[in-house]
């Protein structure tokens, strides 16, 4: 079964999406469906204006399809302005396969996701998120050349390159507040140490930080202890630590209206997408004198290396390192402007988006 959001007809599903909260006029959702491998994705196409939508594929196990439209849509559209802000060519959109990764996964339910994509022409191109591996990729590309982080596009894992882009938005960040960008005696919480988080870490530590680190995974929170002197703390409470950066590599929603109370850093900059549970919290934020790096303009360092796969090592790593001057960007125009740094970075990215648009 797929169903697309080209024309509204009479499906509930259709429906559902045109008025789900999160819809914000997607120009293409595809729910997919293969009964022989048991697969169940949503295809969520934010905006091609830029060019053909590029993001990752998540695999979860959602705990309604409801969930997983929001998860896909939220993210797709962080895409847009991801690429955007980067200065990609690149629209925004997201996967999602409705699945556990420890149990549901195999060689077979890859090939038919790839498929999936293949069926749109281009029009998305998919890659690593939460959930797939490399490997996976590879599984992926055997059905479909709409896919990055394989083999046959030069780089694999791209997860690095998210971590040393969230290295250096944090360097943004103190040089902002504090004027030096020396981590030397700094305290950064990081909430998270899967690929991203735990290498992170290890820019971090080799800075010279001082680290406090968190994850479910207590195998790697040991790790990160072992390999960093790291202090453990519960995850719950990894954004109550008194600490120089909160780093939220996790999931996304974690800053709230419960938590932003909690916090106790007075920046945040760490590589969890969608962080703010609401647009309002980036307000709140603000009012608490917390500067925040907006989660998709730190955490591009990933989807730069999807598309800049065809550039030499020191070229890539030079585009990366440029998120931190992005960063010190809006931080100025965020002062200047007396507004906060989440609106300053959507103003930033919709003015390259209309300036692409051939309708403007």
């Amino acid at each position: 079964m797929e169903i697309t959001s080209t024309s509204k007809d009479t499906d509930p599903m259709i429906l559902a999406g045109f008025e789900h909260p999160e819809f914000d006029g997607h120009e293409k959702i595809v729910f997919g469906h293969d009964a022989k491998t048991g697969l169940y994705t949503i295809i969520a196409v934010h905006d091609t204006r830029l060019g053909p939508a590029l993001g990752g594929c998540r695999m979860w196990p959602y705990a309604s399809t409801e969930e997983a439209l929001t998860d896909a849509l939220r993210l797709s559209r962080g895409m847009t302005y991801k690429n955007a802000l980067a200065g990609l060519d690149y629209g925004g959109g997201k996967a999602v396969i409705i699945a556990d990764p420890k149990k549901d996964k195999s060689a077979q339910l890859m090939h038919a996701f790839g498929r999936k994509v293949d069926a749109l022409g281009g029009l998305y191109i998919t890659g690593e998120d939460v959930g797939l591996t490399p490997a996976d990729m590879e599984a992926i590309g055997n059905t479909t050349e709409h896919v990055r982080g394989t083999s046959k596009s030069h780089r694999g894992d791209p997860s690095p390159y998210t971590a040393l882009g969230v290295y250096c938005g944090i360097q943004s960040t103190l040089q902002h507040l504090h004027g030096s960008s020396d981590l030397h005696g700094r305290t950064v919480s990081v909430q998270g140490l899967g690929n991203v988080g735990f290498t992170l870490a290890r820019f971090l530590h080799d800075a010279g930080a001082d680290l406090v680190v968190s994850d479910i995974n207590r195998n790697a929170v040991e790790r990160a202890v072992s390999a960093f002197a790291a202090r453990a703390v519960d995850t719950r409470d990894s954004h109550k630590v008194e600490a120089d950066v909160f780093a939220p590599c996790a999931l996304g929603a974690g800053i709230n209206s419960v938590t932003i109370p909690e916090l106790g850093a007075p920046i945040i900059a760490g590589s969890a997408n969608n962080q703010l549970a609401e647009p309002s919290d980036g307000l709140a934020l603000a009012d608490r004198g917390v500067l925040y790096a907006p989660d998709y303009v730190i955490n591009a360092g990933g989807v730069i290396a999807l598309a800049r796969h065809d550039v030499e090592d020191d070229v890539l790593e030079a585009d990366v390192r440029r998120i931190g001057d992005t960063l010190a960007e809006i931080f100025e125009r965020a002062e200047t402007d007396g507004a906060t740094t989440a609106t300053v970075a959507d103003r930033i990215a919709e003015e390259r988006l209309s300036a692409a648009d051939p309708r403007s």
